[in-house]
């Protein structure tokens, strides 16, 4: 996250003299940039409350549902240079049926990979991955290097689909390449996490509905 560039500058009034923007990236990130730390506070917390507050039904975005609030922020501060900056993640933890643990959550088909909630070392770029991948992973290297079935592998039977894709997707797996191929792979699961977890999502639609948030404030 920290080396992402943002994507549209935006101005909000009363703030004018903080560089504000959308960050390009899988989630829903507002970046905000002063040499005063406290004007940072002081927008974090403005776009905090409105956040807390907003809803767009459009977007499936609610600010609360029978008294339950949704909506939160999840920052990132660092210093570059003599620049403060904070990245505010925009969050709602609302569910449906097709989604019991959240719409904006990692979806079924990843949760092979990665059924967790997404925290903050996720949200900044960095997988943390559940330790029974290891092992899962390692079995799974020499299924895909040997041309042998992974069925006889109970805890591999939940990654059989993605493995079929792999196998499918690659013409020559060895035991030279396999496990570079299983991190590529991987990590492209993780962008899916990644976008499932952003409330608006990065196309002309949802940058769209982004913009409608921008705008309240």
């Amino acid at each position: 996250m920290a080396d992402a560039s943002i994507e549209k500058y935006v101005t909000i009034p009363g703030y004018e003299d903080v560089e504000a923007g959308i960050l390009h990236w899988p989630l829903s990130v507002i970046r905000i940039r002063h040499q005063d730390e406290k004007r940072l506070i002081d927008l974090a917390d403005y776009i905090l409350q409105a956040w807390r507050g907003y809803t767009d039904a459009d977007a499936f975005i609610f600010a609360e549902t029978d008294g339950e609030p949704h909506n939160t922020i999840t920052p990132i501060a660092r210093k570059n240079g003599n620049v403060y900056e904070l990245d505010l993640t925009l969050r709602n933890n609302i569910t449906t049926e097709e989604c019991p643990l959240g719409l904006y959550h990692p979806h079924s088909e990843y949760h092979h990979i990665k059924k967790e909630n997404i925290g903050l070392i996720e949200v900044m770029g960095l997988a943390v991955l559940p330790s029974r991948l290891k092992g899962e992973m390692e079995l799974l290297e020499g299924c895909l290097a040997n041309g042998t079935s992974i069925e006889e592998h109970e805890e591999l039977r939940k990654h059989e689909e993605w493995a079929e894709m792999i196998r499918g997707k690659y013409a020559d797996i060895n035991a030279d390449n396999v496990n570079g191929i299983l991190r590529e792979e991987i990590g492209k699961v993780f962008v899916g996490v990644l976008e499932d977890a952003g409330v608006y999502k990065c196309t002309e639609e949802g940058r769209e509905a982004f913009g409608r948030f921008i705008a309240t404030l």
